[in-house]
């Protein structure tokens, strides 16, 4: 019963924090399909139990219907890597967020990759959900890259990622932008390299403080663009592979 009641405080917390980001507006059918799309593994009924004991209701006046400017956004940005690959690096960049528990919060993680290489360009931690995020790990991306013109971005349809502070900036850079379509494996590459991260760090370690964290994810990015043999670049890094390549 305690690993019980455990568990149902770190779900809670995580129900919370897709409640606040959809503003109140998920009730908890929408919330349980957001767990089974992070990997939760956990009935409707119980979703409906923790919501209801915590007074979370969604509210049914602001039902999601897709506006005409967001079917403009998808119009003008399809999917333009599906069956490309990219020949050297700063050609396709892949962008996506995850969350990261830390004791009883969470933290979002934006992480960008090189699709040529699977290196990691750059990631940024953060309390809230925003193009601030998909911003600052863009920019931060850029700086160590500084990629020509015509460099490919491709990411999930994330608010994050249809903001107009976001589509700016790629726009300023010369950048195509490309969301997926159709949900997973559109953003394959992205979704292995989480489930490689939560595999490899996340589950089994109880990161306490965000220094902890940050100190650990810091090690692992290392070692995966360092060390980590990688079976669909001969069995070599993602650094020696952009060094073949040079």
């Amino acid at each position: 019963m305690c690993a019980r009641r455990q568990q149902d405080r770190q779900l809670l917390a995580r129900i919370r924090g897709i409640f606040a980001a959809h503003d109140g507006t998920y009730g908890s059918p929408r919330v349980h399909e957001e767990l089974r799309a992070e990997g939760w593994h956990v009935s409707r009924r119980r979703v409906e139990r923790l919501m209801r004991a915590a007074g979370l209701r969604g509210r049914v006046a602001r039902i999601y219907r897709p506006s005409r400017a967001l079917n403009r956004f998808y119009h003008q940005h399809p999917n333009r890597v599906r069956g490309l690959h990219a020949a050297a690096p700063n050609q396709i960049w892949l962008g996506d967020i995850t969350y990261i528990p830390l004791a009883t919060q969470w933290r979002l993680l934006a992480v960008i990759l090189d699709q040529y290489s699977r290196r990691v360009l750059a990631w940024t931690l953060a309390r809230h959900r925003g193009a601030r995020l998909t911003c600052a790990v863009l920019n931060a991306a850029v700086r160590r890259r500084q990629p020509n013109a015509g460099l490919i971005f491709h990411s999930d349809r994330a608010t994050e990622y249809s903001a107009a502070a976001f589509r700016d900036r790629l726009r300023e850079l010369g950048a195509y932008q490309s969301a997926a379509l159709t949900g997973p494996g559109e953003n394959a590459h992205m979704e292995s390299f989480f489930h490689s991260l939560k595999a490899e760090l996340v589950h089994g370690t109880p990161f306490k403080t965000e220094a902890e964290l940050r100190s650990q994810l810091r090690r692992y990015f290392y070692h995966y663009n360092n060390e980590r043999r990688h079976s669909a670049l001969g069995y070599r890094s993602p650094v020696d592979y952009e060094a073949a390549a040079t």
